[in-house]
């Protein structure tokens, strides 16, 4: 800096302490700038707070947003719904094929998928048709404008301090006040220009942001759509998964010391088997030499093997899924006899169901 430049803000300083401190006369500016100078101020405000406030918005995680701001230009946020999206494609590819969970889970995480895409889509179109505009009006147009604010305010300060001093009796040269008044008139006009330019041209604004909720609202009718299609094949899934054939279940045996039970005190409740699966009798075929009361059977009575039976016990009678035996008496609750090609013995009820011929 030069001599003269140096003693040149040397003067304004001395000016700025004379008015706030010594309450020297400072050329007013009117009404009308004032009032530009407050709404640029708002505008200025207002476009940081939304810069902000929308990112926040597109990514509310701020450890993703640290972790992106460490990422290379152009990336991506990295958007919630891909992430579960492929955590559900991995737990249903593990479940596979042949599981109904695992296909609802794989149509799940595609569909997930698509609404991070469609999330990376609103990203994209929100930068560039919304924050892009905001930053460039923030980085230039208030820049520029709050540049010729500024040189308003130093030139005012040169303007003032000469005039002061002439006024003061100092030789100082009319045509060197003229100048300065001159150059703070110069910046004078050119901030009050930026501002109403700056204002008058809110009509662009007003354009961003129609975007964004032209943004938004494409965004939401996909994701409806997908959510749609993904309501509709999750309907398809789960009634395929209630028709699908069960698996066969065929009962367990009675253990031998399952007859035991009752003479160690359990009760008939507890010797009854679960009603919710073809359980084995609760009770072991009577020996030969056992005393028990024979229920007569009805005449003609026969029942219909459900599943094959083969014996273990003196006494018991074995048969194969299908075959019809012809019920010769009903031991109790649990056992029966009845004939067979010529064989007799006992066989369990619950691998038969009763019929009439």
């Amino acid at each position: 800096m030069s001599f003269s430049g140096l003693k040149k803000q040397i003067n304004k300083a001395n000016q700025y302490m004379s008015e706030k401190i010594g309450g020297a006369e400072k050329t007013k500016m009117d009404e009308d700038f004032i009032e530009l100078e407050k709404k640029i101020e708002q505008t200025e405000s207002a476009v940081d707070d939304l810069m902000a406030k929308t990112s926040d918005f597109l990514q509310p995680n701020p450890a993703a947003r640290i972790k992106l701001q460490m990422r290379a230009k152009g990336s991506r946020y990295p958007q919630v719904e891909t992430a579960l999206g492929e955590t559900m494609i991995k737990g249903g590819t593990e479940l596979g094929e042949d599981s109904s969970f695992g296909q609802a889970l794989n149509d799940c995480g595609e569909a997930m998928k698509q609404l991070g895409d469609v999330k990376d889509h609103l990203d994209l179109q929100v930068r560039t048709n919304f924050i892009d505009p905001l930053n460039h009006l923030k980085t230039k147009d208030l820049k520029e404008v709050n540049y010729h604010r500024k040189k308003v305010d130093s030139r005012r300060l040169d303007f003032d301090f000469k005039k002061k001093k002439q006024a003061k009796g100092s030789n100082l040269p009319e045509e060197e006040v003229r100048t300065a008044e001159e150059k703070f008139e110069e910046s004078l006009r050119l901030a009050e220009d930026g501002m109403r330019h700056v204002i008058e041209n809110d009509v662009e604004q007003v354009a961003q942001l129609d975007a964004f909720v032209q943004a938004l609202l494409e965004y939401h009718t996909q994701s409806i759509e997908i959510l749609d299609n993904l309501k509709d094949s999750l309907s398809n899934r789960k009634t395929e998964a209630e028709n699908r054939p069960r698996m066969d279940r065929k009962p367990l045996r009675a253990s031998k010391n399952s007859y035991n039970n009752d003479l160690n005190g359990a009760t008939k409740e507890e010797s009854q088997p679960d009603s919710r699966y073809t359980a084995a009798p609760s009770q072991a075929p009577p020996r030969a030499d056992d005393e028990y009361e024979i229920i007569p059977s009805v005449s003609s009575q026969c029942c219909r093997a459900l599943y094959d039976f083969e014996p273990e016990n003196e006494g018991e009678l074995g048969f194969h899924e299908g075959d019809i035996i012809t019920v010769t008496s009903e031991i109790d609750d649990n056992w029966i006899e009845g004939e067979l090609d010529g064989r007799s013995g006992f066989f369990p009820r619950n691998y038969i169901e009763m019929i009439n011929l």
